[in-house]
Parts: structure tokens; sequence; C-alpha cells
């Protein structure tokens, strides 16, 4: 950041926060007063800059450069900062009126490999400009946004671009900065390697590869055993499972995992506490230490699913475990209350994989499941890079390699080369991705120039030093020596990417020159310090575009979450509610983890079903006793405790049996899942997955005696499911 006025120059560095050369004076009452009295939270880069005079204007430069997020279909999503576009009273700039007139002049430059097809906005656009015949390179010269008023509703300024072929690999070489030494990080040139490879979608119920690792808290085990009874009996055929209760053991049910078949779930479940009777001295650093040493079944990706009752110990250190295995398996994260939402919240991500904050228990199996249905993504296995380059050169891989893929992801790769060509007529490098995916050899070639263009800005270079700082991070606060704290100092102070570690100091230097007559001599400009950091906003209210504001006393968390769920009954269009539900930041958040891993409000990512409200303790007791009654591979067996359930004599579902089915089960497994239909207002989120592995083995058994068997079981039953649920 630079601000330049008549007067002065200020410019913001970064500055080892330990060793403090630097230290300002004065000002902080203005970032105190910003924290304190900015309506909406979040961080926020605040430097006080001074006064500014009537008729006098102040220019103020800010670079920055983050991963755009890619929405469903591909576009990559980029967002201006809300504070350049200002409504009512504007407390970054401390304005007097409540009128600002303006306007902004963006200009966007788009590059891609793969081309650039389409831009869209929520705001007028200028057609694109294309300066290349391949349409790899384009500019929207002008982007003009009216700011003038006070917006009735607060709005940031969306741009979505398209590019070619969104599920592809490619390539995009950032020359070094020729001023950096050679080997340094910022001094050779940087690969960005994009991962997206296509990978169809999976038939629901089918066989399907994976490792799915389940780790239970003794809360988990009291209060949540028909959460586990869905869970384990939503996983397909095919896969590896094993159980881990940490808070007893530091050891699985099995000593590895194990495949889904009807005896291993059978004794895991008998293997399962149904209580927590007495707390060992196990914890979950120790059992994720124990999951990360046991071997993973080839070709099966590893997903970890986590539930937290409260802060467990060791955070740091778990944050730093989950790290250095990031690239081997994906977590999902579910937290029982709010001080252990951070460390959720943080596992997931550094993973991919989801976070979800379960409120009440009638929405814990609701919220579960919806992450097992992500889970159950197909996955590219066995994900390996090559590299053929020059004799001299050889390529590192910041981060390493991610062993598995799951569909819809995007991953970013840095790849630097390092070294001196032998043989200066090659003029392009060749990498080549490799993967299983159901179980076929998939390889993606891709050269790259070893001689890149670049505008100076480093942008590549410095999300390489972001990426290598975030590894460096729970290692440094875990107690792994001085070694990687020293290293992200150096590369946070090297590229200009802050850390914990480092700050922001505003340095202000006069721009007019004084001179002294005895002797006459020209003294360099004497420089000052002024307040410069990232503020870390409280917030007052929660933001909406509905032109009233909730207010939120401390500690009205229990209140709030009713409100809000009430308010999802009472509207006809649920999906158009906002999903950030922010509660005052005066609730007092949980002791101070490491800057990863800050306070998250829970009502951020609660994950809360469409179906919530129409939730009955009966039906749900019902529809427990059904599912545990279904086997494995999605069967059930014709038996009294079926005909309990199905409300129907067991005589009576004998003697209606059509004759064309030889196989009691068969219908048995027609007539469960014709009442799980019959009752869908209740059980079409619970029993999607369950019901798709039933229908599956259907098909498998008996496609021909279906019709029968449904014209059957509608009557018996008094229902009218449909044909399409059989998929006939």
């Amino acid at each position: 950041m630079t601000a330049r006025s008549e007067d002065a120059k200020v410019h913001a560095v970064l500055q080892d926060e330990v060793q403090q050369p630097h230290e300002a004076t004065g000002g902080w009452e203005n970032l105190e007063y910003l924290r304190d009295q900015s309506e909406y939270p979040g961080e926020a880069f605040a430097c006080f800059l001074g006064t500014l005079s009537p008729g006098r204007e102040v220019v103020v430069t800010l670079r920055y450069v983050q991963e755009l997020p890619r929405e469903p279909d591909g576009a990559a999503r980029f967002v201006l900062s809300p504070t350049l576009n200002p409504y009512g009273t504007l407390y970054v700039w401390n304005c007097r009126t409540s009128k600002l007139h303006y306007s902004l002049l963006l200009t966007a430059s788009l590059q891609s490999p793969r081309g650039v097809v389409d831009v869209q906005a929520n705001f007028a656009l200028t057609p694109l400009i294309y300066t290349a015949q391949d349409h790899s390179t384009a500019q929207a010269p002008l982007l003009q946004v009216s700011l003038a008023g006070s917006p009735q509703c607060h709005h940031d300024l969306e741009l979505l671009v398209y590019y070619g072929d969104p599920t592809a690999v490619s390539a995009v070489v950032e020359k070094g900065d020729p001023e950096a030494p050679p080997g340094s990080l910022l001094g050779d040139p940087m690969v960005l390697v994009t991962l997206a490879p296509s990978i169809p979608e999976a038939v629901p119920g089918q066989r399907q590869s994976g490792e799915f690792i389940f780790l239970l808290n003794t809360t988990f085990l009291e209060h949540a055993q028909d959460s586990l009874l869905f869970l384990l009996k939503s996983l397909p055929l095919g896969c590896y499972f094993n159980i881990y209760c940490y808070e007893e053991t530091s050891v699985g049910i099995y000593s590895q995992s194990v495949e889904y078949t009807q005896d291993n779930l059978t004794e895991a479940m008998r293997r399962i506490p149904s209580t927590g009777s007495s707390l060992g001295d196990s914890n979950l650093l120790e059992t994720l230490r124990s999951v990360y040493n046991t071997p993973r079944p080839h070709r099966h990706p590893r997903q970890l699913f986590i539930f937290m009752a409260g802060l467990p110990p060791d955070v740091e250190a778990i944050a730093a475990e989950v790290c250095r295995h990031r690239n081997s398996h994906r977590c999902f994260s579910f937290c029982f209350s709010e001080d252990s939402a951070a460390l959720a919240m943080a596992l997931a991500k550094e993973t991919g994989g989801e976070a979800a904050y379960v409120s009440s228990d009638s929405s814990r199996s609701l919220v579960v499941l919806k992450c097992l249905k992500q889970a159950l993504k197909p996955a590219a296995e066995g994900v390996s890079l090559s590299w053929t380059l020059p004799r001299g050169l050889e390529v590192e891989v910041l981060g390493g390699t991610p062993q598995s893929i799951f569909q819809g992801q995007h991953n970013l790769l840095y790849a630097q080369i390092h070294g001196q060509a032998q043989d200066t007529t090659v003029a392009k490098g060749v990498m080549t991705l490799q993967y299983s995916l159901d179980g076929q050899d998939v390889t993606y070639t891709i050269e790259f120039p070893l001689c890149p263009q670049g505008d100076g800005r480093l942008a590549g270079h410095r999300l390489a030093a972001r990426c290598l700082m975030k590894r460096l991070l729970p290692e440094s606060v875990s107690g792994s020596g001085e070694e990687p704290r020293h290293r992200a100092v150096e590369i946070s102070l090297t590229s200009g990417i802050i850390c914990p570690f480092t700050s922001y100091v505003g340095v202000r230097t006069p721009q007019r020159v004084t001179w002294y007559q005895r002797p006459l001599a020209l003294l360099p400009p004497r420089q000052s310090l002024i307040p410069c950091q990232i503020v870390e906003l409280r917030g007052s209210r929660i933001s909406s575009c509905y032109p009233k504001s909730i207010w939120v006393p401390p500690g009205w968390l229990t209140a709030v979450r009713a409100s809000w769920l009430a308010l999802r009954q009472l509207t006809h269009d649920i999906a158009a509610l906002p999903q950030r539900r922010a509660c005052s930041k005066a609730c007092k958040p949980p002791p101070p983890l490491f800057s990863s891993l800050k306070y998250v409000d829970p009502m951020e990512f609660g994950l809360c079903s469409s179906t919530l409200w129409r939730w009955c303790p009966e039906a749900a007791a019902k529809c427990q006793e059904l599912v545990a009654l279904q086997n494995a591979d999605g069967s059930w067996a014709l038996s009294s405790g079926l005909a309990s359930v199905l409300e129907v004599d067991e005589d009576e579902i004998k003697g209606k049996m059509p004759d064309e089915v030889m196989e009691p089960s068969i219908w048995a497994t027609v007539m469960a899942v014709t009442w799980l239909h019959r009752h869908d207002e209740y059980y079409q989120d619970l029993c999607e997955l369950l019901e798709a592995k039933a229908v599956t083995w259907l098909c498998s058994q008996a496609v021909s005696q279906l019709d029968k068997c449904l014209e059957t079981a509608n009557t018996l039953l008094g229902s009218s499911v449909k044909p399409s649920v059989f998929r006939l």
C-alpha cells in the first residue's frame, strides 16, 4: 500500500514482530475506533493517513494477490472489496458526510491457455476485446460503476470469468525476478499448474471405491447412535471403513480398514460402545497419528469424518498433524459446540473437505448425511506428475502433489524450475499427469515454454509464497523448533505477503525539501512511523440485503438460531435466503489458537436441510428401525421385524408375495422402499443413499419382477409409488 499527497508519501512495509525494529506512536485510537464501530465483521487492512485538508487530494494504491474461488460451473469469481463501495458513514475514511458521489473505473486483463470465453458481472460491462487470435488473452478496458448516493442494500461488485474447458489440466509459466538471486523463491521461474480433470458422475447405489474412517468422541457415542447407524448403512459396497472412539482408545475397531461387507458391518456395530463409560488416556491427536500410520487400501482415497463435542487439547499439534498429511486425505469435521467451530473449519478447509456445526439432535443426521453425499463423489486416484526438461533443469513442486482429486475440485499447484539448461535450443518443457479413474489409467501431456514472459508483478510467485507459509505455520506453532518460523518470516519479508509472525508498519516520508543555509545543505527527508495493520472488525449487526437489520446482544446464539429457522419456514424462496448469518463478535470467543484458526461463527456454516421443519420424532424412530434391518448390500430380509415397522401382519406379507418372485428378500426390499416413499416428506434426505443402494440391488436381481411387486406393494400399503422410483 502506498498513499501520496502533496505533503507526504506513506508506504506500508512488513517487519518481523519479534525484532520490532519500528514501532509507530500515536494514532492507534483511530484503529480501535474502527474496530469497535464498524457495522460488519471481518478483516480489514487499516492505515491512519492523517487529516485531509479541504480542496486537497490523496492517491491510494493497493496491490494484492489471491486465488479466485471457483463456481460450480467452473467460473472464476472476483469480488471487489466492500470498503471500496461506500454507503452511509464510512468509518475507513471517517467521512463527515453521507453523500459520496463518484464512479469506479475497473480494467480487467484476462489470460488463460484454455481461452477466455465470457465475462459476466452484476453491473454494466463493456464488450470484451480479444488481444490474441486464439482468445487466450482479453481485456475489458472500461468497467464503469456508479457509486453515487447511499444504496438501500450493500452489494459486492462481482465478476465471473469463464474459461474454455473448465475441467482440464493446464500449466502457465511466470518468469522470476531478475533482481532476485538465482535459486531463490522469487528468482527462478514458477509454473502454475491447474488440475481439474473431467470426472463423470457416479451412479447412486453402485459399488464405489474409497476409505471412510470415523473418529467419534464420547458425546457422539452417547447421543448420536442414530446418526452413526445412518452413516454406516449408507456406505456403498466396494469401499473400506474403520471406526475410532478416540476418547476411549487410539486404536480402531479394526487394526486397519476392512472391506464393507455384511459380516464386517455387523461386527463393527457389535464392537462400538453404546456410551463412553470411561475416558481413557487417548485423545484426538494420538488417534490421528494412529490413523496416518495405518496403510491405506490401494486405489481407495482416504476420507476422515471427525466429530468434536468441545475444543480438544493440543489444538496446534492437531492442525499441524493434519497439514502434514493434507495431500493424502480430506476431512469432514463436525462440531457440537461453538468453541471447536474454528478448528473444525480449519481442518476441513486445509484438506478440501467440509465443516458443519450441529446445533440440535433433529438436524444431526441430516447434516452428517449431507457431508457423506459430498464425500461419495468419484475421484481420480493415484495422481502423479512427471517432468521432461533439458539437462541441467529440475522441478520442485512446492507443497507436494495430492494423491486424489475429487469431482468438482480445482487444484492449483506451484512448481519451481531450478538450474541452468545445458541445451539452450530446447524451448519447451513437458508435464505429464497420470491417474486412475474407475480402474482405467488416464494420462495428460502439457507443453510449456522454458523462456516465459511476465509483467513483473510476480503474482504466481507471491501465491506460491503464501502457499508455502500456510504449510509452515502449523509446524512453527506446534513445537517443531525455530526453523519453520524463521523460514516463514524470511518468505514473508521477501515476497511481501504477511504471515502471523510479521506485521505492517506505515513509513511516512515528507514530500517537501528542507534547506539549511548555515552551512548550505540539503538534508534527506525525516521519516516517521504511523499505525498500519490488519484489523479484526467486531461488527455490530447481522448484514443482509433486507431493509431491516437484526441487532444481536451477546450470548443470544440460541435465539438467533431459532429465529433463523423460523424465517426459513415462512419464506417461499428458501434458497434465496443469505447463507451467512453472522452474530455479534461481542460473543466471547474461545482462547486464541493461531492465525489460520480464527473464531468462526457457527451460524456461518450450519448445514440445515429444507426438510428440517418437518422432523417428527415418531417417524424418525420408525425409520431408524427399518434402517437397522437393512443389509449392507441394500436388501431387506422378510422378517417379523420388518412387518412390525411396515405395520402389516407378517403372514399377510408372505401371502401377498407375487408368484413370480422366487426370492423373499426381493419382495421384502420392494415393500421397504415403497414404505419409505409413502412417507417421503420425512425420509427423503435421510434415506436417499439407502434407497439408491436398495434399488441398485433390486435391479441386479429381478428387473422383470419389479412391476408386479410394486403394484402389489402399493395395494398392500395403500400407496401410489411410481415405477420410476425403481428405474422402470
